[in-house]
């Protein structure tokens, strides 16, 4: 069967409708008809050409929230009607350590990516989230909480999750100094979910006038990450720091302002690497940096449950398909409080597309 989507034909042309294969469901597999799309950072790197290895065309989208309209004979975990979620992955090996321990992940075969994936599946590569309908093994379809909106739900299978694991990983509870760089998609996230978790939450960040936005979010306090008397001030006060900023920059004033045994963890992925850090200011009380990637379908749906009890969601301006590119402009200026989000239902109401 086909379905409407909108596709980037390659790195240098914009977004045109097309018309993709997806595969009848089998016995483990969900259909889903797509409700709405994130439109995460990733999607922009991966259609641009900017991460290599993108395979045209592209339907990039992995902040998907939609209903369930067919069910393999196997599933169980899912019925007709459902609102459900997929996040950034289709597939995994099931068999090494990693997705043994619910870490997909960290599949040491490499998970298989909801867009760009290798896939048997006609044309060889995933299609993802820009579409209308998608059809995916329930071992990675997720339950939505019927209590949260859903378009504000769907930078939760990405922006949530990539915040809320390390956040889990790291332990943080009720009472710890956590510290949030960067106020963007995924910052944004960060603080609703520290603030949730019980957390004393200070924003670092380089733009003066956000505080009342970052306050309103969650944040106990903001810091002026450029002033050194404000950086000065938070010196050796954090426990935990979730760096969320995806250009190069100076760690050392972050690493400054842990306590000793404290942890900074980076999500952000700049195109060019960090300067780095002086060693000193880690092996001199026992600091850590350290990297976390999104999280694994029970952790995600950990986060989505979570989420439900304490009503968090993401901020969200709704757009229809055909201003992905220009969304994808404002992105890359900052022009969004935090997360834009497609309505496929602009998509659905289109006329035949391109084959």
């Amino acid at each position: 069967m086909h379905a409407k989507a909108y596709a980037a034909p390659a790195a240098d042309q914009p977004f045109a409708p097309l018309s993709i294969p997806r595969r009848e469901p089998g016995p483990h597999d969900v259909e889903i008809a797509i409700e709405f799309c994130g439109v995460c950072h990733s999607d922009l790197h991966t259609a641009r050409g900017e991460w290599p290895g993108t395979l045209y065309p592209c339907v990039p989208g992995h902040e998907i929230i939609g209903k369930v309209t067919r069910v393999g004979a196997h599933v169980t975990k899912f019925v007709e009607g459902q609102r459900v979620g997929v996040g950034c992955m289709v597939d995994s090996c099931q068999n090494c350590a990693s997705c043994e321990e619910g870490l997909e992940q960290y599949c040491e075969t490499g998970f298989i990516g909801t867009y760009n994936g290798a896939t048997p599946d006609a044309p060889g590569h995933t299609f993802g989230g820009y579409s209308e309908r998608i059809v995916v093994s329930d071992k990675f379809v997720l339950n939505v909480p019927e209590n949260l909106d859903p378009a504000a739900a769907a930078p939760l299978l990405c922006a949530g999750i990539t915040t809320f694991s390390p956040l889990r990983h790291w332990k943080v509870k009720a009472g710890d100094h956590v510290g949030v760089v960067g106020l963007g998609g995924l910052g944004h996230m960060a603080l609703k979910l520290a603030h949730a978790m019980g957390a004393h939450v200070t924003l670092f960040t380089t733009s003066p006038g956000k505080e009342a936005d970052a306050k309103r979010l969650g944040a106990d306090q903001v810091i002026l990450s450029k002033d050194k008397d404000q950086m000065a001030s938070v010196a050796g006060t954090l426990d935990f720091i979730l760096n969320t900023v995806a250009a190069p920059h100076n760690l050392d004033p972050f690493i400054a302002a842990l306590k000793r045994d404290g942890t900074m963890t980076l999500v952000g992925a700049p195109a060019t690497p960090h300067p780095s850090p002086n060693i000193f200011g880690i092996i001199f009380q026992r600091k850590a940096l350290a990297g976390s990637l999104i999280g694994g379908i029970a952790e995600t749906q950990e986060m989505l449950d979570f989420c439900g009890e304490h009503g968090v969601t993401s901020d969200i301006e709704i757009i229809p398909i055909q201003k992905v590119d220009e969304a994808y402009e404002r992105m890359l200026k900052g022009d969004v409080k935090y997360r834009f989000v497609i309505d496929m239902r602009s998509l659905t109401s289109e006329g035949d597309v391109a084959g």
